[in-house]
Parts: C-alpha cells; structure tokens; sequence
C-alpha cells in the first residue's frame, strides 16, 4: 500500500472552477452551483483505495453532522479507470450508494481538475471559505489503517468548528496520506 502525502498547496489558493459529471444523479455539475455559503470540503477519493476505504463511514458522519450548517461536500474521483476499472463511473455510482453518501461524487476523466487543484492522493482534503480561498489542506485526523488511533476526523472538524464560531484557523496543518492518484499514461 502506497503511502504518498498531500502537496500541501499554499493556504489562500482560489478554487479552480470546473464542470464534472456526478455519478450520482447523472448530470454535470458546475462548482459554483456545489460550493457552500459558509465553507467547502472538496476531496478527492476512490473507490479501491484502502485509505478511502477506512475513512468513508466518518466522512459520511461528518457530512452529515454538518448537513445544515452551510457546509457543503464534494468528492472527485481522478483516477485512470483504464488500469484501475474499480474506479469506474458505475462503480463509483454504487460505491456511493452503499457508502451512503449526500454530496455529489463527480469523475474527473481527463485529471484536469486533479491537476489545477495539485491534488496528490487518495483521500486528499480541501477546505475552502465562502470565498472559496483555501483554509485547510491535510488529513481528516491522526488515524491511519492499522495504526490503531481512533478515527474521529478531529482535523477536519476543528476546521469547521472554527469557520462555525468565527475562530482563526490553525496554519499548523499536517498532510493526508494515501494512495497516489493513478494518472494516466
């Protein structure tokens, strides 16, 4: 299991605009149509990958802890379903189902967006403000498979709490680990 980090982007990065086909409902979503009035969780993740695997129940609790609060969540999937056909629309369709998930999972087929946004792995964490700069980038907490520390998306929920209550948000930000994003050839 590949072990690569976040790219850590510089904080106050702009979100890059992009038009994505949602397996979900079927239809291309804008993202000035998904992002939230008070903040932004753009991932990027997919199916196979056991880090994604490991995190996807308590990104669907947190999502929907944070359902009504002006914070919206968006996941993208990069990967080259050509050598990786898990990663495939249909079965990123069914992932979502099962995994219960109330945000849209978009395909990015020509990585054009993994690109603008330097995303590197698999889970890779985005937050961004309701200007849509850059306020958190890294991991939804300390726990890893097998390390043996509680999942609780600690990382992830001090970002919101603090957009929330007004708060600064720490600058000290540790990296995601995951999965590489497979690019194509």
């Amino acid at each position: 299991m590949a072990r690569t980090p976040s790219k850590m982007v510089p904080l106050g990065f702009k979100a890059p605009k992009f038009e994505l086909y949602d397996v979900i409902t079927e239809n291309v979503l804008k993202s000035k149509d998904l992002f939230g009035s008070k903040a932004t969780l753009l991932m990027f993740i997919c199916n196979h990958c056991p880090f994604v695997k490991y995190v996807n129940k308590q990104i669907v609790k947190i999502s929907k802890l944070y359902s009504n609060s002006g914070i919206k969540f968006i996941a993208i999937s990069s990967n080259d379903v050509i050598n990786y056909p898990e990663d495939s629309p249909e079965l990123m369709k069914e992932v979502a189902k099962t995994q219960g998930y109330s945000f849209p999972y978009l395909y990015d087929e020509t990585q054009e967006v993994a690109k603008s946004y330097d995303a590197a792995c698999t889970p890779d964490f985005f937050v961004f403000d309701h200007n849509h700069k850059l306020v958190y980038r890294g991991q939804l907490d300390d726990s890893r498979p097998g390390n043996d520390i509680p999942l609780t998306g600690k990382d992830i929920k001090e970002v919101f709490e603090s957009i929330l209550n007004s708060r600064t948000i720490s600058t000290h930000q540790k990296p995601s680990i995951g999965c590489n994003i497979k690019w194509k050839n």
